[in-house]
């Protein structure tokens, strides 16, 4: 070996002690070292670069391969995978009811006679309940612990999913979405929380990913189940809305024997436990480092908690927090006005209002907007980290907004061939007039009290009528050629309500798709990724039940108002209207998000040192990409070139 190599070599193998946290430099040659726990790391280090000296420059690369060889013999065991899995299962959930309740209500409002109120109110009704027990999830996570906290809301789901497959009114419904809502919630908080305090540092993003993947996953499979039982007109929905019944029993009976959260248990004084339960985690990886570590950051949190007032107004009275929180409200914010649970929950819905007249049809249709939902998350999981937070938000949202004018120009298109009213026949005596007045299909299907009354000749609409709806079932219409639905069918006449005939349906699956696309991989996943990554260690549990709390409250408005505003702003009106909160949203993610890709969590609160509306401009790290392993509970540099190998 050249007298050069030998020197790199020799400072490769020192500058690699000391970052494994020596507390003294060893000055004799690396193969002498007398730490045990890094004897045979550094002698395959050495080793690996022997052969590599006459070279002069292959030391370093191979001590990263050696380090990287070393660290992957400590296989993680099954059980972690088992426990991430049952604890996803409330993501399952969160997912499944929120794509479920597209296809039910299209039965629902048929059977049970729903106006637009009462759709709002039992689809709003589950997410008010979450945002609810989510914020009063943070002192029963604290109190109880996180597995009791999961075993309450598999309960809670169980339980509201049992009452809505039994509900025989609106009111039981109503009470039973209440349920949920309150599972959801605790649920939503909770789950992410315990997947990270039970992981691996070197697996906690890919396990708390599946939480992720769950909750579309859910999406998609509630879209099968609706279209499944679509077929059963009469009771379908309670099947639908029952089925989840058996995840979340699922759920409760596994958590019956997971373990608790070590990091909860030493907070509790529950030591012993504790380390139990990180040696059962960990196998035969040692835990001392990892439990101090833990031991010191509770005590660190509770220093931080007990001094200088309530957390949030020291949050707010700090330039960079306050601009931090600002940043993480907003994302969440401008997520639920671009509209994407009005997309969820209304799918269905919107591809009837866009001309598709089969209920059947039009469930399966929102079957493939949940499946395009479910792939492009899996997009965003691999982007994340080769485009950037900041790259990959803004294109999101951009693709977005496009799409959603694509949804309104769809609406809008069939508008303007909507189909003219020439037949007004006479009401009545003390019947409803009102909707004769119209004149066009569009007008008559914005008001909740009319119905189309139509005759085909191939594809031109003719004796069309506006009439009452039959107020116990839509279906019909309350007077008139369409008054009896087993009689117009025979006679080939057609009824229509809240949809008019047209060409153009695609349009709106085709803006639907588009939406998802560029939605999912980006605005889905990025406020929440953002979220838990730029406030400092004593600010991000309050950082994030804020911008949580915006979400929920934000998803409240949107999902509680889509079917009033599509009433009085037009259909296309309603989609334009999220468009423009889409554009105010770029500005938004343009001026004030600054990326936070490769950087450590400590160096984060200084891209908030600058004005609000400057923290967009920090220059984003474009060099040297940095990450770190753990060998045997010290830190690893990794190179340019080695870093993307693992996690």
């Amino acid at each position: 070996m050249s007298r050069k190599a030998s020197e790199n070599v020799e400072y490769t193998l020192r500058s690699l002690s000391s970052l494994m946290g020596e507390r003294r430099r060893k000055q004799q040659e690396p193969d002498a070292a007398s730490a045990a726990g890094e004897r045979s790391l550094l002698a395959a280090a050495e080793s690996s670069a022997s052969l590599q000296g006459a070279g002069g420059g292959g030391g370093v690369g191979d001590l990263e391969r050696a380090a990287r060889r070393q660290f992957q013999q400590d296989e993680t065991p099954a059980f972690v995978y088992v426990v991430a899995v049952f604890s996803a299962l409330g993501g399952f959930l969160f997912g499944y009811d929120t794509g479920v309740v597209s296809g039910a209500m299209l039965l629902l409002k048929r059977q049970l006679s729903l106006d637009a109120l009462w759709q709002e109110l039992l689809v709003s009704s589950t997410v008010g309940a979450a945002a609810v027990s989510a914020l009063a999830g943070g002192a029963l996570n604290g109190v109880f612990g996180r597995r009791a906290a999961i075993l309450l809301a598999s309960a809670l789901f169980t339980a509201g999913s049992a009452v809505l497959a039994a509900a025989n009114n609106k009111e039981t419904l109503l009470a039973g979405r209440l349920v949920v809502g309150l599972g959801i919630g605790i649920a939503s908080m909770t789950v992410p929380v315990y997947i990270a305090e039970v992981s691996p540092p070197n697996l906690r993003g890919r396990l708390v990913t599946i939480n992720t993947l769950f909750i579309t996953g859910g999406q998609f499979f509630a879209s099968v189940v609706d279209g499944a039982f679509s077929y059963l007109q009469k009771d379908g929905w309670r099947y639908m809305l029952g089925l989840a019944a058996i995840p979340a029993a699922i759920q409760f009976f596994g958590f019956l024997f997971l373990p608790e959260s070590p990091r909860w248990l030493i907070q509790k004084g529950q030591t012993q436990k504790a380390r139990r339960i990180l040696s059962q985690m960990r196998g035969n990886q040692t835990i001392d480092e990892e439990y101090d570590s833990i031991r010191n950051n509770i005590e660190e949190e509770e220093k931080e908690v007990g001094s200088a007032g309530p957390v949030i107004c020291r949050m707010l009275s700090y330039p960079p927090t306050r601009r931090a929180l600002i940043v993480g409200c907003g994302l969440q914010m401008f997520q639920q006005l671009s509209g994407i649970n009005t997309i969820m929950y209304y799918s269905a819905t919107i591809l009837q209002m866009s001309g598709v007249e089969d209920d059947r049809l039009a469930i399966w249709l929102a079957s493939v907007t949940a499946f395009t939902n479910f792939i492009f998350t899996l997009v965003g999981v691999w982007l994340v980290e080769k485009v950037g937070r900041r790259k990959l938000t803004f294109g999101s949202l951009a693709g977005t907004t496009v799409a959603l004018i694509i949804l309104a120009l769809g609406f809008l298109l069939s508008a303007q061939v909507s189909p003219r009213i020439t037949f007004k026949p006479v009401a009545p005596s003390g019947q409803n007039t009102t909707c004769t007045r119209y004149s066009y299909c569009n007008e008559c299907m914005l008001d909740p009290d009319c119905g189309f009354c139509y005759k085909m000749n191939r594809s031109t609409v003719i004796d069309s009528s506006c009439v009452p709806v039959n107020k116990a079932s839509t279906n019909e219409a309350a007077w008139g050629r369409c008054e009896n639905e087993t009689k117009f069918k025979t006679e080939e006449v057609f009824w229509a309500y809240n949809f008019c005939p047209t060409p153009y349906s695609w349009t709106a699956l085709l803006g639907l798709i588009l939406y998802l696309v560029f939605f999912a991989p980006g605005m889905g996943p990025m406020p929440w990724t953002v979220n838990s990554e730029i406030y400092p260690l004593w600010a991000r549990s309050t950082g994030n039940a804020c911008s949580s709390g915006i979400n929920w409250m934000f998803n409240v408005l949107v999902s509680l108002t889509f079917l009033h505003t599509a009433e009085y702003l037009t259909y296309y009106g309603a989609f334009f209207l999220y468009a423009g909160f889409a554009a105010v949203g770029l500005l938004f993610i343009y001026g004030c998000l600054p990326e936070t890709k490769g950087k450590k969590l400590e160096e984060i609160e200084s891209l908030f040192d600058n004005r609000l509306c400057t923290c967009g401009a920090s220059d984003s790290d474009e060099g040297r990409y940095i990450e770190y392993i753990r060998v045997k509970g010290s830190n690893y540099h990794l190179s340019d070139n080695d870093a993307s190998d693992v996690e």
